[in-house]
């Protein structure tokens, strides 16, 4: 039977040896843990991001990039529980279709947020070297467009992990589409972004910068051993190595843990984000330390 390409189990096949599942077993302990507490935190968090950026906040460019990010890590997240179950039995029960769909949510998800980034990045990088044309034509309209094809996109590069028989091609392209070339439009906006704050010293500007150059480090961290773990896993196929196969539970364990971190940098470094989340909870405290708040921030 083919591989199912499924999140966890990248070179596992529908009825694994039984060597294969004693390894899994050995090792699904832990990553079952860490999957609970990041179904838990993933779907809290980032309902909490969606509840705040679509019913608390002014609806803006950066609210739309917030709530998007938001939307998918929180499906995503929801998924985890196909995963928990998987790893914590060594049994894929629901079905071939769902093994291939729960694949496809996960590089829906990493194509998605990627491209969000990428975006973010090019709105940073224009409204700093073009401030007056991106006052005129950065809109929530236009906003709001750019996420639907990034969408639109996202679907197209995801459906060959559910349907191609290429594992070769198709992970070379998720390389490609959804690591490489993203990370150097990325590294050129943000260096172009250094060079005219330190230039013209727009402190202004820094507070979102810091931001999404957070999100964008903590991607980028998360996802990069899961690409290097499957590039390996193609060239060592044949041997089928134990430590190219732990290696990609771990490294896509790591790779979904991505999804619950960006509600907690919205928290720590969102001044939007943190207030509203303390003025419903705190608000009495809120209010006595405002203008400390202010003032340190």
């Amino acid at each position: 039977m083919a591989d199912y390409d499924f999140t966890y189990a990248h070179i596992t096949t529908a009825h694994p040896s039984k060597s294969q599942t004693s390894t899994i077993g050995a090792d699904s302990v832990i990553l079952v843990l860490v999957n609970i507490i990041i179904f838990l935190l993933g779907v809290s968090g980032n309902g909490i991001v969606i509840w705040i950026s679509s019913l608390k906040l002014k609806r803006s460019v950066n609210t739309i990039w917030y709530l998007s990010l938001a939307v998918s890590d929180f499906i995503f997240c929801s998924f985890i529980l196909f995963s928990i179950v998987y790893m914590a039995t060594s049994a894929w029960p629901f079905g071939l279709f769902m093994c291939k769909f729960t694949s496809f949510i996960m590089f829906l998800n990493m194509f998605s947020s990627i491209f969000l980034l990428v975006i973010i990045s090019v709105d940073r990088c224009a409204s700093v070297v073009f401030p007056v044309w991106a006052q005129n034509h950065r809109t929530v309209k236009a906003a709001s467009v750019l996420v639907a094809l990034a969408w639109i996109v996202s679907v197209a590069l995801s459906v060959p992990s559910a349907v191609a028989h290429s594992h070769e091609t198709v992970s070379f392209s998720r390389f490609v589409c959804g690591f490489l070339i993203p990370f150097v439009i990325i590294t050129l906006c943000y260096a172009i972004i250094v060079l005219k704050l330190k230039n013209n010293q727009m402190t202004k500007s820094s507070k979102p910068f810091k931001v999404m150059s957070a999100l964008i480090v903590t991607f980028f961290v998360c996802w990069l051993p899961y690409h290097i773990f499957v590039l390996l896993e193609v060239y060592d196929k044949p041997n089928k190595s134990n430590i190219v196969r732990t290696g990609l539970m771990v490294s896509a364990t790591l790779a979904s843990a991505n999804s619950c971190m960006n509600p907690f940098l919205y928290a720590f470094m969102g001044k939007d984000f943190k207030k509203t989340c303390w003025s419903s909870v705190l608000s009495k405290i809120e209010n006595a330390m405002d203008d400390d708040v202010g003032t340190s921030t």
